[in-house]
């Protein structure tokens, strides 16, 4: 039984990519439920995070990365982020301390102007900059919109995140818990893991593959009898300079790829697990609409 004055809502997580808003999600719960790089458009996905507290549960959704959308791609993904602006309690703008708002600010900013929501900015990678920058961001960002709360933070290091989340539990309506109490993501496991698979090439590929990786996982199969956990993995590449990018001199990239997701994958899954990973050369595959709703996006 719910506990009187329990609250609960879901709060909305957008701001322009890679500003820390899949980080500051692990962080808050705990866990790793999504991928991060220092790639602009890691996250493709909505990924829903739930939080769980004595008094409280916030349901929290993290949003790609709002850009000038080129491919159909792109176009979902920032549809998707836009989308859940509509029907939450709370909507966070995460904004990068260390650069001034620009017109990708604004044209977020824009869309929150006929919303009846509260709005917080939260201005991240404080621990980046010198404190006079950060008092000169707290004052630019207050001038562009009526934030409910103006929050500087590192999602990286913590600070002051735990107020960020006792602040946000105040302005959540009272209410019994929307999830089971072990849920912490909506995530299934299959996208999860082939997220974690991208995750690692990012990681290992540097900036030679910002945007042209995608994956698809073509078979997840559970052994429960020999707690075995099997997935066949297709890493979509647009060129075949880029596909020996992925696969590295005699296999080496591939195989150090498969080796750091496969361990990940078995904390997430709590059994053993074998991935076989193949790399197809596919031009346009952010355009083909078939092959995205098979990714998930």
């Amino acid at each position: 039984m719910t506990e009187p004055g329990f609250k609960s809502g879901f709060v909305s997580i957008i701001g322009r990519p890679n500003v820390g808003k899949s980080t500051l999600l692990n962080r808050i719960l705990g866990e790793k439920i999504a991928i991060v790089s220092d790639k602009p458009q890691t996250t493709r996905n909505r990924i829903m995070g739930v939080h769980h507290l004595p008094n409280a549960q916030i349901v929290f959704l993290d949003t790609p990365g709002i850009h000038k959308a080129k491919f159909d791609l792109n176009r979902r993904m920032v549809k998707a982020a836009l989308g859940t602006l509509e029907g939450v309690n709370l909507i966070l703008v995460m904004v990068d301390a260390r650069e001034a708002p620009g017109q990708g600010d604004q044209f977020i900013i824009e869309h929150l102007k006929e919303l009846k929501i509260p709005v917080f900015v939260l201005i991240n990678k404080v621990d980046r900059v010198h404190k006079p920058s950060v008092l000169e961001r707290i004052d630019q960002y207050s001038r562009l919109y009526d934030f409910a709360e103006v929050f500087p933070l590192s999602a990286l290091k913590g600070d002051n995140v735990d107020r960020l989340v006792e602040t946000i539990v105040k302005y959540l309506p009272e209410g019994a818990p929307l999830f089971p109490a072990d849920t912490v993501t909506d995530q299934p496991l299959r996208t999860m893991a082939g997220e974690l698979i991208r995750e690692k090439i990012l990681t290992r590929t540097r900036q030679e593959l910002p945007y042209s990786v995608g994956v698809a996982v073509e078979d997840f199969k559970e052994d429960p009898d020999k707690n075995l956990v099997s997935i066949h993995v297709v890493i979509y590449v647009e060129r075949e300079s880029q596909k020996g990018i992925v696969i590295g001199k005699n296999g080496e990239m591939l195989k150090a790829v498969g080796t750091e997701a496969r361990i990940e994958i078995e904390r997430l899954v709590g059994c053993r697990v074998f991935v076989q990973l193949w790399v197809k050369v596919k031009k346009d595959w952010r355009s083909d609409e078939a092959l995205l709703d098979q990714m998930g996006y």
